[in-house]
């Protein structure tokens, strides 16, 4: 239903725009303004983008999270959207899109609203991804390291380790315990 709202809103605001400014300009004027808006738009809009790629491109390389960067980068997109649009509405929503204080703002309202949920199939060891780590953080392999496979240990004296192997051995013989295919023997 707000997007209804949205819908209708945004067209009758510029019709009653092009009104009130056609009373006090020519038509000439107001085209001009309308095609220089939408070139000093598609200019900054260019800019900004290709700051923002690279934001993103570093946050990637770092292991950052690029979530901001990601967000930004799709305002700039909708600022691009609005600019081009004809219409002083949508014109200058457009602009204030181009602020960065303006998206940091919209960003930082938008977060508190959001709730992401992350669910995977398929991912696992092969993605360098351990599902859940001690205190329910996630784990991450790092690049280029073989996945890491968390376990308990305890060091043994050779001494020990002697006398597990021949009770290992002994369980062996009598049917006990089959070998679990990570040791040797």
């Amino acid at each position: 239903m707000p997007l209804l709202l949205l819908f209708i809103a945004v067209p009758l605001i510029e019709i009653a725009l092009f009104v009130q400014l056609g009373s006090v300009l020519d038509l000439g004027w107001i085209l001009l303004i309308v095609v220089l808006t939408a070139i000093l738009g598609t200019w900054l809009v260019r800019r900004q983008g290709r700051g923002v790629l690279q934001q993103i491109q570093g946050s990637l390389e770092t292991l950052r999270d690029p979530t901001e960067p990601l967000a930004h980068g799709a305002m700039i997109l909708f600022s691009g959207a609005l600019l081009l649009t004809p219409g002083f509405f949508t014109d200058a929503v457009g602009f204030l899109l181009l602020v960065p204080a303006v998206r940091e703002a919209a960003f930082r309202w938008l977060r508190k609203r959001v709730v992401v949920h992350a669910s995977g199939v398929g991912m696992g060891a092969r993605a360098g991804v351990h599902p859940r780590a001690p205190h329910g953080r996630t784990r991450h392999a790092a690049p280029g390291r073989p996945d890491v496979i968390e376990g308990e240990y305890e060091e043994l004296s050779p001494d020990e380790r002697a006398d597990e192997q021949g009770g290992e051995h002994r369980r062996r013989r009598q049917g006990g315990d089959r070998p679990s295919g990570w040791t040797q023997e």
